[in-house]
């Protein structure tokens, strides 16, 4: 009679719970992504703006929500970088 070898027996996976889903990466990235485009949103609409005037009586008005959306996009992509990164689920 023949036999066969077989393959090791791997644990069952642990089902996530409701709970365990609200402590994911990808969701905490995507709010604070989120976050900080309201913020130049906010910042478009209720800030002043940034007036600059020279000795000639020249001035450049720029909106404030220029430099808010500078660094929120720098922020997005640090945040992106770091939030939604690949990673191996075997918990290491």
């Amino acid at each position: 009679m023949a036999t066969t070898t077989h393959e090791r027996a791997r644990p069952a996976r642990e089902r996530r719970y409701w709970a365990a889903q609200i402590l994911v990466r990808e969701m905490w990235a995507s709010l604070a992504i989120a976050a900080m485009w309201l913020a130049v949103l906010f910042s478009a609409v209720f800030a002043p703006d940034m007036v600059s005037s020279n000795s000639g009586g020249n001035t450049t008005t720029i909106p404030s929500a220029v430099a808010v959306a500078l660094f929120a996009a720098v922020g997005t992509r640090a945040l992106a970088k770091y939030g939604f990164a690949r990673r191996d689920d075997d918990g290491a």
